[in-house]
């Protein structure tokens, strides 16, 4: 029976993974799937060796701290993957990790296949050549990123964006956003969670200073404890962790979202709900992040449609009084702003394309079967 490696190293990847499982599933119903990922890629019916938690870090001082224990994961990784011998590897996102993979994988000639590649149309380019060197097939979910990969002589196919599908906005667009309801969303990671929450907690006192009582829901992903979430949660203000399960029309019922730049971005943008985006990384971390980061932008959503689309509040204006301020100016005229927004939503949709949830997998599935070990009667 054939049998994939899937390698998902945070929860966004976990989720995206496991539409694409689910999809290759019904192409290929023999498929075995082993690998690292989370509970979605569990469900999906992948055996996780190895799960997301086991690489929850950000930042680039916060990862040269957990050298150690990723090296040792790393190499229980290459264990596994002498022992399990699959006929292809697939790589979801999280590149700083999964090069690393990939590297152990070619030198086993394994086949290393890229779903949700890196983003080095905005950032770090110098990778390319490691792509070129290590990558069978490149399967992308933004369709201009078909043009660069194909400029560089790698071969790519645009398989569509899963979240498309999965946010579903025309279920979605009959909900209306309650008056001076904000939506939070910390990220899916230990360390982006300690950061954000007293970020939150802090910008919802200075919105008591400026005389504004909102609503707060936080959206926690499946992976972290509410109470990790209330426990982080200082201010008066009362906080309502939402249910993962009905994220998405939670989020429609927000008037604003302030969230941690990450693909939590780019679903609050297919849900059509206006977002601040913040992000807090260590000192060090924003000092070297500033010298690689050649984009003017972070967030999908504004490198998608290259523009100032969502505003960023990033390094030295992720504090609490700067998001107190523009939450604020928001919610005094949230109706006009959102009207102003509802072309570039509509823009987005389109370029991130249909929302056929067997796009994917039948385009992976055709690509895999090339494979001697998917020659099966």
């Amino acid at each position: 029976m054939p049998k994939i490696w899937i390698s998902a190293g945070e929860y966004s990847g976990d989720m995206q993974a496991a539409s694409l499982l689910t999809s290759l599933q019904r192409f290929i119903p023999e498929l075995q799937a082993v690998g690292m990922g989370g509970s979605n890629l569990e469900n999906a019916g992948q055996r996780n060796l190895f799960t997301i938690e086991q690489l929850s870090v950000m930042g680039i001082a916060e990862v040269a701290t957990a050298l150690p224990r990723i090296g040792l994961l790393l190499h229980r990784i290459r264990q596994n993957l002498q022992k399990e011998r699959p006929d292809a590897v697939i790589l979801t996102d999280c590149p700083d990790f999964h090069f690393r993979v990939a590297s152990m994988a070619s030198s086993m000639n394994i086949p290393v296949y890229y779903f949700i590649p890196p983003k080095v149309w905005a950032w770090r380019t110098g990778r390319i050549r490691f792509l070129q060197r290590h990558i069978r097939k490149i399967f992308c979910i933004l369709p201009f990123e078909k043009d660069f990969y194909e400029a560089h002589g790698i071969s790519v196919e645009y398989v569509g964006n899963p979240l498309v599908g999965m946010v579903n906005y025309p279920s979605l667009k009959h909900i209306l956003p309650q008056k001076n309801r904000i939506g939070l969303m910390p990220g899916s990671r230990k360390k982006e969670i300690e950061r954000h929450m007293p970020l939150f907690s802090a910008m919802a006192d200075q919105l008591q200073i400026l005389g504004i009582t909102p609503t707060f829901s936080c959206f926690r992903a499946p992976n972290i404890p509410e109470s990790s979430l209330l426990s982080l949660w200082t201010s008066s203000t009362p906080l309502q962790v939402e249910d993962p399960v009905n994220r998405y029309q939670a989020m429609r019922r927000c008037e604003l979202i302030v969230a941690a730049s990450g693909t939590a971005v780019l679903e609050t943008a297919l849900a059509g709900v206006p977002t601040l985006v913040t992000y807090k990384v260590s000192p060090l971390s924003g000092f070297i992040g500033r010298l690689l980061i050649k984009s003017p932008y972070v967030s999908l959503p504004n490198l998608i449609l290259r523009k100032a689309f969502f505003e960023e509040f990033l390094l030295d204006r992720a504090n609490p009084k700067t998001l107190a301020m523009a939450t604020a100016a928001y919610l005094q005229d949230s109706s006009a702003v959102h009207r102003h927004m509802e072309k570039d939503f509509e823009t987005l949709r389109r370029f991130c394309g249909d929302p056929d949830p067997d796009r994917s997998g039948k385009i992976v599935a055709a690509a895999l079967k090339t494979l001697p070990g998917f020659q099966y009667a």
